[in-house]
Protein backbone atom coordinates (compact mmCIF):
# COMPACT_ATOMS: atom_id res chain seq x y z
CA UNK A 1 0.00 0.00 0.00
CA UNK A 2 2.93 2.57 0.20
CA UNK A 3 3.00 2.65 -2.86
CA UNK A 4 0.35 3.95 -3.68
CA UNK A 5 -0.56 5.52 -0.30
CA UNK A 6 -0.99 9.51 -1.15
CA UNK A 7 -3.56 8.69 -4.02
CA UNK A 8 -5.62 6.17 -1.99
CA UNK A 9 -5.35 8.77 1.18
CA UNK A 10 -6.33 11.79 -1.15
CA UNK A 11 -10.01 9.46 -2.00
CA UNK A 12 -10.39 8.26 1.35
CA UNK A 13 -10.25 12.07 2.35
CA UNK A 14 -12.32 13.57 0.10
CA UNK A 15 -15.04 10.52 0.80
CA UNK A 16 -14.39 8.54 -2.31
CA UNK A 17 -14.34 4.76 -2.79
CA UNK A 18 -11.79 2.80 -4.03
CA UNK A 19 -10.41 -0.41 -4.63
CA UNK A 20 -6.88 -1.72 -3.07
CA UNK A 21 -5.81 -4.11 -5.01
CA UNK A 22 -2.78 -6.38 -3.21
CA UNK A 23 -0.69 -9.16 -3.98
CA UNK A 24 -0.79 -11.47 -0.76
CA UNK A 25 0.96 -13.94 -2.16
CA UNK A 26 3.37 -15.19 -4.99
CA UNK A 27 4.39 -18.79 -6.22
CA UNK A 28 7.44 -19.39 -8.57
CA UNK A 29 8.62 -16.44 -10.61
CA UNK A 30 6.01 -13.77 -9.96
CA UNK A 31 7.04 -10.67 -11.34
CA UNK A 32 6.10 -8.49 -8.27
CA UNK A 33 6.68 -9.27 -4.55
CA UNK A 34 4.07 -9.67 -2.05
CA UNK A 35 2.67 -6.27 -0.86
CA UNK A 36 2.68 -4.89 -3.98
CA UNK A 37 -0.28 -2.75 -4.88
CA UNK A 38 -2.83 -1.04 -7.55
CA UNK A 39 -5.71 1.20 -7.12
CA UNK A 40 -8.64 1.37 -9.50
CA UNK A 41 -10.14 5.00 -7.97
CA UNK A 42 -13.50 6.76 -8.14
CA UNK A 43 -12.94 7.75 -11.65
CA UNK A 44 -11.93 4.85 -12.64
CA UNK A 45 -7.97 5.88 -12.74
CA UNK A 46 -5.09 3.51 -11.96
CA UNK A 47 -2.52 3.97 -9.93
CA UNK A 48 0.49 1.14 -9.25
CA UNK A 49 0.77 -2.30 -10.44
CA UNK A 50 0.66 -5.84 -9.31
CA UNK A 51 2.43 -7.24 -11.67
CA UNK A 52 4.18 -4.94 -13.85
CA UNK A 53 1.53 -5.68 -16.73
CA UNK A 54 0.76 -8.96 -17.10
CA UNK A 55 -2.80 -9.30 -15.24
CA UNK A 56 -3.56 -5.38 -14.42
CA UNK A 57 -6.20 -5.50 -16.87
CA UNK A 58 -8.33 -8.44 -15.38
CA UNK A 59 -7.49 -6.56 -11.46
CA UNK A 60 -9.16 -3.01 -12.86
CA UNK A 61 -12.42 -5.14 -13.87
CA UNK A 62 -12.17 -7.03 -10.26
CA UNK A 63 -11.78 -3.66 -8.52
CA UNK A 64 -14.79 -2.23 -10.67
CA UNK A 65 -16.77 -4.85 -9.26
CA UNK A 66 -15.58 -4.06 -5.87
CA UNK A 67 -16.00 -1.08 -5.59
CA UNK A 68 -19.67 -1.34 -7.09
CA UNK A 69 -20.41 -4.45 -4.63
CA UNK A 70 -18.26 -3.69 -1.52
CA UNK A 71 -17.36 -7.25 -1.52
CA UNK A 72 -14.22 -8.28 -1.21
CA UNK A 73 -12.51 -10.86 -3.83
CA UNK A 74 -9.42 -12.99 -3.69
CA UNK A 75 -8.58 -14.09 -6.90
CA UNK A 76 -5.22 -16.13 -8.24
CA UNK A 77 -3.65 -15.75 -11.48
CA UNK A 78 -1.03 -18.40 -13.18
CA UNK A 79 0.56 -19.41 -16.34
CA UNK A 80 -0.88 -17.86 -19.86
CA UNK A 81 -2.35 -21.08 -21.65
CA UNK A 82 -0.84 -21.97 -24.73
CA UNK A 83 -3.03 -19.38 -27.26
CA UNK A 84 -1.78 -16.54 -24.55
CA UNK A 85 -5.28 -15.31 -24.97
CA UNK A 86 -6.44 -16.10 -21.69
CA UNK A 87 -5.07 -14.00 -18.30
CA UNK A 88 -2.57 -15.41 -17.03
CA UNK A 89 1.73 -14.78 -16.51
CA UNK A 90 3.38 -15.55 -19.03
CA UNK A 91 6.89 -15.45 -16.94
CA UNK A 92 5.19 -18.83 -15.43
CA UNK A 93 4.84 -17.43 -12.26
CA UNK A 94 1.63 -17.26 -9.92
CA UNK A 95 0.46 -15.25 -7.56
CA UNK A 96 -2.80 -14.36 -5.28
CA UNK A 97 -4.41 -10.83 -5.21
CA UNK A 98 -6.55 -9.36 -2.49
CA UNK A 99 -8.82 -6.93 -3.92
CA UNK A 100 -11.09 -4.60 -1.53
CA UNK A 101 -13.09 -1.60 -1.15
CA UNK A 102 -11.54 1.13 0.58
CA UNK A 103 -13.16 4.41 2.08
CA UNK A 104 -13.69 5.72 5.42
CA UNK A 105 -17.06 3.55 6.57
CA UNK A 106 -14.75 0.27 5.37
CA UNK A 107 -11.04 1.23 6.56
CA UNK A 108 -11.81 4.30 9.25
CA UNK A 109 -8.04 3.69 10.54
CA UNK A 110 -7.00 4.72 7.28
CA UNK A 111 -5.80 8.39 8.27
CA UNK A 112 -3.75 7.15 11.09
CA UNK A 113 -2.21 4.29 9.49
CA UNK A 114 -1.03 7.28 7.00
CA UNK A 115 -0.16 9.48 9.47
CA UNK A 116 2.35 6.88 10.86
CA UNK A 117 4.05 5.46 7.86
CA UNK A 118 4.90 9.34 6.85
CA UNK A 119 6.26 9.87 10.36
CA UNK A 120 8.23 6.59 10.28
CA UNK A 121 6.40 5.34 12.88
CA UNK A 122 5.81 1.49 12.55
CA UNK A 123 2.85 0.11 12.23
CA UNK A 124 1.30 -3.18 10.59
CA UNK A 125 -2.32 -3.91 8.62
CA UNK A 126 -3.16 -7.69 9.17
CA UNK A 127 -6.34 -7.85 6.95
CA UNK A 128 -8.60 -11.45 6.82
CA UNK A 129 -7.91 -12.42 3.15
CA UNK A 130 -9.77 -16.21 3.05
CA UNK A 131 -12.01 -17.60 5.78
CA UNK A 132 -14.36 -20.30 5.50
CA UNK A 133 -17.42 -17.75 7.00
CA UNK A 134 -17.07 -15.20 4.48
CA UNK A 135 -18.50 -12.57 6.99
CA UNK A 136 -14.79 -12.25 8.16
CA UNK A 137 -13.09 -11.70 5.06
CA UNK A 138 -11.78 -7.90 4.96
CA UNK A 139 -11.63 -7.50 8.62
CA UNK A 140 -8.51 -6.21 9.55
CA UNK A 141 -6.10 -5.51 12.83
CA UNK A 142 -4.23 -2.90 12.86
CA UNK A 143 -1.17 -3.48 15.06
CA UNK A 144 1.23 -1.24 16.47
CA UNK A 145 4.62 -2.15 18.95
CA UNK A 146 2.15 -1.25 21.98
CA UNK A 147 -1.42 -1.11 20.78
CA UNK A 148 -3.98 -2.65 18.58
CA UNK A 149 -7.35 -1.40 16.74
CA UNK A 150 -10.04 -3.23 15.42
CA UNK A 151 -10.98 -6.98 15.40
CA UNK A 152 -11.23 -10.05 13.13
CA UNK A 153 -13.97 -11.90 14.73
CA UNK A 154 -12.54 -13.61 18.03
CA UNK A 155 -10.65 -12.82 20.81
CA UNK A 156 -8.54 -16.05 19.91
CA UNK A 157 -8.13 -15.16 16.61
CA UNK A 158 -6.80 -11.73 17.91
CA UNK A 159 -4.72 -12.65 20.22
CA UNK A 160 -2.79 -14.89 17.73
CA UNK A 161 -2.43 -12.71 14.82
CA UNK A 162 -1.35 -9.65 17.00
CA UNK A 163 1.71 -11.99 18.34
CA UNK A 164 2.35 -12.50 14.90
CA UNK A 165 1.86 -9.05 13.04
CA UNK A 166 4.18 -8.08 16.04
CA UNK A 167 7.06 -10.57 15.20
CA UNK A 168 6.82 -9.67 11.61
CA UNK A 169 6.57 -6.00 12.25
CA UNK A 170 10.41 -6.07 14.35
CA UNK A 171 11.99 -7.54 11.01
CA UNK A 172 10.07 -5.15 8.74
CA UNK A 173 8.22 -8.46 7.20
CA UNK A 174 5.34 -8.71 4.89
CA UNK A 175 3.59 -12.13 4.76
CA UNK A 176 0.52 -14.07 4.42
CA UNK A 177 -0.04 -16.34 7.97
CA UNK A 178 -2.15 -19.71 7.78
CA UNK A 179 -4.57 -19.95 11.17
CA UNK A 180 -7.46 -22.48 11.88
CA UNK A 181 -10.94 -20.49 11.50
CA UNK A 182 -11.02 -19.43 15.13
CA UNK A 183 -7.00 -18.48 14.82
CA UNK A 184 -6.10 -21.97 15.79
CA UNK A 185 -2.02 -21.79 15.17
CA UNK A 186 -2.08 -25.19 13.46
CA UNK A 187 -5.33 -25.42 11.68
CA UNK A 188 -6.11 -24.26 8.34
CA UNK A 189 -8.96 -21.69 6.66
CA UNK A 190 -7.90 -18.72 7.56
CA UNK A 191 -5.18 -16.55 5.71
CA UNK A 192 -4.59 -13.36 7.04
CA UNK A 193 -2.44 -11.07 5.07
CA UNK A 194 -0.03 -9.17 7.06
CA UNK A 195 1.47 -5.27 5.42
CA UNK A 196 4.53 -4.26 7.74
CA UNK A 197 5.16 -0.73 7.39
CA UNK A 198 8.26 -0.51 9.41
CA UNK A 199 10.77 2.40 9.45
CA UNK A 200 13.08 2.22 6.16
CA UNK A 201 16.41 0.32 7.00
CA UNK A 202 19.42 1.95 7.46
CA UNK A 203 22.96 2.45 4.95
CA UNK A 204 25.60 4.26 7.37
CA UNK A 205 28.58 4.90 4.92
CA UNK A 206 31.65 5.49 6.62
CA UNK A 207 33.96 7.94 4.25
CA UNK A 208 32.80 11.18 2.95
CA UNK A 209 34.86 10.52 -0.02
CA UNK A 210 33.93 11.42 -3.68
CA UNK A 211 32.25 7.96 -3.77
CA UNK A 212 29.96 8.57 -0.51
CA UNK A 213 27.78 10.53 -2.85
CA UNK A 214 27.14 8.27 -5.33
CA UNK A 215 26.81 5.67 -3.02
CA UNK A 216 24.11 7.59 -0.51
CA UNK A 217 22.12 8.04 -4.05
CA UNK A 218 21.84 5.03 -4.86
CA UNK A 219 20.88 3.88 -1.36
CA UNK A 220 18.36 6.51 -1.21
CA UNK A 221 16.95 5.35 -4.79
CA UNK A 222 16.82 1.36 -2.99
CA UNK A 223 14.82 2.99 -0.25
CA UNK A 224 17.21 3.00 2.56
CA UNK A 225 17.66 6.35 5.37
CA UNK A 226 20.92 6.83 4.30
CA UNK A 227 23.80 8.17 6.67
CA UNK A 228 27.19 9.51 5.90
CA UNK A 229 29.49 9.66 8.83
CA UNK A 230 33.13 11.12 8.66
CA UNK A 231 35.70 12.75 11.61
CA UNK A 232 36.67 15.27 8.89
CA UNK A 233 34.46 18.44 9.32
CA UNK A 234 35.83 19.32 6.03
CA UNK A 235 34.67 16.78 4.19
CA UNK A 236 31.21 15.89 5.75
CA UNK A 237 28.72 18.99 4.75
CA UNK A 238 25.41 18.68 3.60
CA UNK A 239 26.89 20.44 0.29
CA UNK A 240 29.14 17.31 -0.77
CA UNK A 241 26.12 14.75 0.06
CA UNK A 242 23.18 15.75 -1.04
CA UNK A 243 21.42 12.65 -1.08
CA UNK A 244 22.31 11.80 2.24
CA UNK A 245 19.40 11.92 4.58
CA UNK A 246 22.19 12.84 7.50
CA UNK A 247 25.35 13.68 7.70
CA UNK A 248 27.54 13.10 10.55
CA UNK A 249 31.24 14.29 11.84
CA UNK A 250 32.44 11.81 14.39
CA UNK A 251 34.86 9.50 14.72
CA UNK A 252 33.34 6.27 12.62
CA UNK A 253 33.62 3.65 15.28
CA UNK A 254 32.58 5.69 17.86
CA UNK A 255 29.30 6.89 15.57
CA UNK A 256 28.89 3.11 15.63
CA UNK A 257 29.11 1.99 18.66
CA UNK A 258 26.81 4.71 19.80
CA UNK A 259 24.29 4.08 17.56
CA UNK A 260 23.95 0.31 18.42
CA UNK A 261 24.07 1.05 22.24
CA UNK A 262 20.51 3.26 21.55
CA UNK A 263 19.51 0.29 19.53
CA UNK A 264 19.30 2.08 15.91
CA UNK A 265 21.52 -0.93 14.38
CA UNK A 266 19.20 -3.33 13.24
CA UNK A 267 19.15 -6.75 10.87
CA UNK A 268 18.17 -5.05 8.20
CA UNK A 269 21.60 -1.98 8.40
CA UNK A 270 23.97 -2.06 5.88
CA UNK A 271 27.08 -0.82 6.68
CA UNK A 272 29.69 0.67 3.89
CA UNK A 273 33.52 1.45 4.49
CA UNK A 274 34.67 3.57 2.05
CA UNK A 275 37.40 5.20 4.32
CA UNK A 276 40.61 2.77 3.27
CA UNK A 277 42.88 4.22 5.69
CA UNK A 278 43.96 1.93 8.64
CA UNK A 279 43.10 4.59 11.38
CA UNK A 280 39.93 5.11 10.94
CA UNK A 281 38.78 1.45 9.29
CA UNK A 282 39.95 -1.12 11.42
CA UNK A 283 38.76 0.32 14.60
CA UNK A 284 35.38 0.58 12.92
CA UNK A 285 35.24 -2.97 11.08
CA UNK A 286 36.55 -4.37 15.21
CA UNK A 287 32.49 -2.63 15.99
CA UNK A 288 30.99 -3.82 13.06
CA UNK A 289 31.79 -7.35 12.36
CA UNK A 290 31.03 -7.86 16.13
CA UNK A 291 27.39 -7.15 15.03
CA UNK A 292 26.04 -10.50 14.01
CA UNK A 293 22.68 -8.90 13.29
CA UNK A 294 23.74 -6.52 10.26
CA UNK A 295 22.53 -7.14 6.79
CA UNK A 296 25.73 -6.21 5.08
CA UNK A 297 29.45 -4.85 5.45
CA UNK A 298 31.51 -4.27 3.01
CA UNK A 299 34.89 -2.20 2.86
CA UNK A 300 36.73 -0.55 -0.12
CA UNK A 301 40.27 -0.59 -0.88
CA UNK A 302 42.65 -2.42 -3.59
CA UNK A 303 43.50 -6.18 -3.00
CA UNK A 304 46.77 -5.33 -1.12
CA UNK A 305 44.71 -3.04 1.26
CA UNK A 306 42.22 -6.04 1.93
CA UNK A 307 45.22 -7.98 2.77
CA UNK A 308 46.79 -5.38 4.95
CA UNK A 309 43.45 -4.77 6.51
CA UNK A 310 42.68 -8.41 7.45
CA UNK A 311 45.89 -8.83 8.80
CA UNK A 312 45.25 -5.80 10.98
CA UNK A 313 41.55 -6.88 12.21
CA UNK A 314 43.70 -10.70 13.11
CA UNK A 315 45.77 -8.99 15.11
CA UNK A 316 42.97 -6.84 16.69
CA UNK A 317 41.55 -10.45 18.01
CA UNK A 318 38.55 -11.06 15.13
CA UNK A 319 37.76 -14.23 14.97
CA UNK A 320 37.93 -16.32 10.98
CA UNK A 321 34.02 -16.24 11.28
CA UNK A 322 33.84 -12.63 12.64
CA UNK A 323 35.86 -11.96 9.28
CA UNK A 324 34.16 -13.66 6.93
CA UNK A 325 30.56 -11.66 7.80
CA UNK A 326 33.19 -8.66 5.89
CA UNK A 327 32.59 -8.39 1.73
CA UNK A 328 36.28 -6.37 0.69
CA UNK A 329 36.82 -5.26 -1.73
CA UNK A 330 33.50 -4.09 -1.66
CA UNK A 331 31.11 -4.60 -4.68
CA UNK A 332 30.17 -6.92 -7.65
CA UNK A 333 32.50 -7.49 -10.60
CA UNK A 334 30.90 -4.96 -12.62
CA UNK A 335 33.93 -3.49 -13.97
CA UNK A 336 33.08 -0.38 -12.48
CA UNK A 337 35.25 2.81 -13.01
CA UNK A 338 33.14 6.29 -11.66
CA UNK A 339 31.97 6.75 -8.51
CA UNK A 340 28.34 5.91 -9.62
CA UNK A 341 29.25 2.76 -11.51
CA UNK A 342 31.19 1.69 -8.62
CA UNK A 343 27.95 2.39 -6.30
CA UNK A 344 26.27 0.71 -8.41
CA UNK A 345 28.50 -2.58 -7.93
CA UNK A 346 27.77 -2.31 -4.22
CA UNK A 347 24.06 -2.03 -4.63
CA UNK A 348 24.37 -5.39 -6.48
CA UNK A 349 26.05 -7.12 -3.95
CA UNK A 350 23.76 -6.08 -1.10
CA UNK A 351 20.71 -7.04 -3.27
CA UNK A 352 22.76 -10.16 -4.36
CA UNK A 353 23.34 -11.55 -0.86
CA UNK A 354 19.87 -10.16 0.25
CA UNK A 355 18.19 -12.60 -2.20
CA UNK A 356 20.77 -15.23 -2.69
CA UNK A 357 22.11 -13.84 -6.26
CA UNK A 358 24.41 -15.13 -7.83
CA UNK A 359 25.63 -12.23 -10.28
CA UNK A 360 25.70 -13.81 -13.15
CA UNK A 361 23.76 -12.65 -16.36
CA UNK A 362 20.62 -13.88 -16.93
CA UNK A 363 21.58 -14.58 -20.51
CA UNK A 364 23.66 -17.30 -19.50
CA UNK A 365 21.74 -19.41 -17.43
CA UNK A 366 18.75 -21.46 -17.30
CA UNK A 367 15.76 -21.68 -15.20
CA UNK A 368 13.48 -19.05 -13.62
CA UNK A 369 14.61 -15.63 -13.19
CA UNK A 370 13.04 -15.16 -9.50
CA UNK A 371 14.34 -17.88 -6.78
Amino acid sequence: MREVLSELREWWDAGEPAALATVVETFNSSPRPAGASMLVGPDDTVVGSVSGGCVEGAVYEVGQDVIASATAQLAHYGISDDTAYAVGLSCGGQLDVFVERVDRESFPELGDVADDIAAGRPVAVATVVAHPDARWVGRRLVVRPESTSGALGSDRADEAVTDDARGLLASGLTETLTYGPDGERRGEGMRVFVASYAPKPRMIVFGAIDFAAAVAEVGHFLGYAVTVCDARPVFATPARLPAADEVVVSWPHAYLRDEVEAGRVDERTVLCVLTHDPKFDVPLLEVALRLPEVAYVGAMGSRRTHDERMARLREAGLSEVELGRLSSPIGLDLGARTPQETAVSIAAEMIALRWGGRGDRLASREGPIHS
